[in-house]
């Protein structure tokens, strides 16, 4: 060979002073987060420049760098900030950049194999069951967020309650439809598993909610007795732990009782509300969820770790492992070696290819204790009933829901115009504090009319937060 090349750095020295500067103004962009809009608009020449052709040559690492400054930290999602409470998305935390940086030096495939990235997900899979109270047994995986979560649940759940090898047979043998119940407030995520998994949209039964927006036990009683009737196999009852329009836990325990009396799958969809567990004055919202067949969350929601770090709870690991081993030769198991070991997470869900999650949730954990967590969670809740009596006190403001947990879905309302004109007027409202950079809700519709939605899974807000949205909505609103 004329000449072997490397992608290490030439001169390691000057590399680690460009290391360091990055390392210093990151910290320095997170310590002075407030000063940041939230959100901004991204301009049309910005975006001109990610049009560019594919680089044949390298640039310098300071070139770069400079151009992630200029045209992309400047122009976020928004979510590190104290106001964002769009959707439900975590802050991430200054320790879990540094923990991410760990994670992406050691570089591990942790799809199985004996090295301790696979312990240190073992040992947050251990911790994650015992603030659920869940089985100690139980198998479980971390994965990129609730929405494969709950397909890992779900798939589970398939496979166990055909009746029959479904994995070498396929859905063609089932001799009656398999059908999944939940209510009309589960995450969309549930219809994309339940098409994704063969069993077709027609065969999830969304049942009405209460006034609480909680699934109405009656009638997903009368549903699963009428299908049994027709000749259909019901398979999989799904709770809701917060839901994500308004923040709704449906009864648990009371789903774990008709689950039992069925003989159906239960499963929990606890994106966020799962870590009501965490706190002493709301954990018993949650009651039940340790006696579910299978759990979906989210680490990087209401636990505020960094994306992506979700986690699928499976009660039997005889199912979960069924459902997703397929060996092959290039995987085989050894007695001793790199390929021995006995935690193989690449046969327990559909990735092979897996990062290394665990670790920023190991450190972040440990750095915080699930205590403070707790607290925060609380005072997540806290801060809800605040900014609902904000609203309550105004005039021309209404909630549209009750505030359950820690999602507010509110609306301007002068009392004089129609409903279209108000979704009009409340969507305009939404674009002024976004495009301006006071602050980030989301939106969602609440009996055909348009909800500005504030999401509080935000360990940097404070209560001048939310003074500040409401002065700018009745500000924007005298403006409009």
């Amino acid at each position: 060979m004329a000449s072997e090349e490397s992608l290490d750095p030439e001169n390691w020295e000057k590399f680690r002073i460009l290391g360091h500067k990055m390392l210093d103004d990151m910290l320095d962009y997170l310590r002075d987060i407030r000063k940041q809009p939230v959100w901004r608009p991204i301009p049309n020449d910005v975006k001109l420049k990610f049009k560019a052709l594919l680089p044949k040559e390298g640039q310098t690492r300071e070139k770069i760098y400079e151009e992630f400054k200029e045209n992309i930290l400047p122009y976020p999602l928004g979510n590190p900030h104290p106001r964002f409470w769009g959707w439900a998305v975590g802050n991430g935390t200054p320790f879990g950049l540094l923990a991410e940086m760990l994670a992406a030096t050691m570089n591990p495939n942790v799809g199985g194999g004996e090295h301790i990235a696979n312990y240190v997900e073992n040992q947050v899979i251990d911790w994650a069951k015992d603030i659920l109270g869940y089985d100690p047994n139980a198998s479980g995986i971390l994965v990129s967020g609730a929405s494969i979560a709950n397909f890992i649940g779900l798939a589970v759940a398939r496979n166990k309650m055909a009746g029959y090898d479904i994995k070498k047979e396929g859905l063609r043998a089932s001799k009656k439809d398999l059908l999944i119940y939940g209510s009309e407030e589960m995450h969309n995520s549930i219809d994309k598993a339940v098409f994704l998994l063969g069993l077709g949209i027609n065969s999830l039964r969304k049942i009405p909610v209460n006034d609480k927006y909680e699934i109405r036990i009656d009638k997903l009683k009368e549903t699963i007795e009428a299908d049994l009737t027709a000749g259909f196999k019901p398979t999989c009852i799904i709770g809701c732990a917060g839901t994500i329009n308004t923040g709704a836990i449906d009864n648990l325990n009371k789903l774990a009782d008709l689950s039992d009396e069925f003989n159906i799958w239960f499963h929990v969809d606890g994106a966020f509300g799962a870590w009501c567990k965490l706190s002493p004055e709301v954990k018993d919202l949650v009651n039940g969820i340790e006696r579910a067949d299978s759990i979906a969350f989210d680490f990087h929601k209401w636990m505020y770790i960094n994306f992506e770090a979700g986690c699928a709870l499976i009660r039997n690991r005889e199912d979960h492992f069924g459902t997703f081993n397929l060996m092959a030769d290039y995987i085989a198991h050894q007695d001793r070696g790199v390929a021995s070991g006995d935690i193989w997470y690449g046969l327990y869900g559909p990735q092979l290819s897996r990062g290394f999650r665990a670790l920023k949730i190991w450190m972040s954990i440990k750095e915080h204790g699930a205590n403070k967590y707790g607290r925060i969670i609380h005072q997540n809740i806290r801060q809800a009933r605040y900014l609902t009596n904000l609203i309550e006190n105004e005039d021309h403001l209404e909630l549209l829901a009750p505030t359950s947990l820690n999602i507010v879905n509110f609306r301007y309302n002068d009392g004089k115009s129609n409903e279209k004109n108000l979704n009009k007027l409340n969507e305009e409202i939404l674009f002024h504090l976004q495009e301006n950079g006071i602050a980030v809700p989301s939106s969602t519709t609440i009996n055909g009319n348009f909800a500005i939605r504030v999401a509080i899974v935000n360990y940097r807000s404070k209560k001048k937060d939310f003074d500040m949205l409401i002065n700018s909505v009745l500000n924007i609103c005298k403006k409009l």
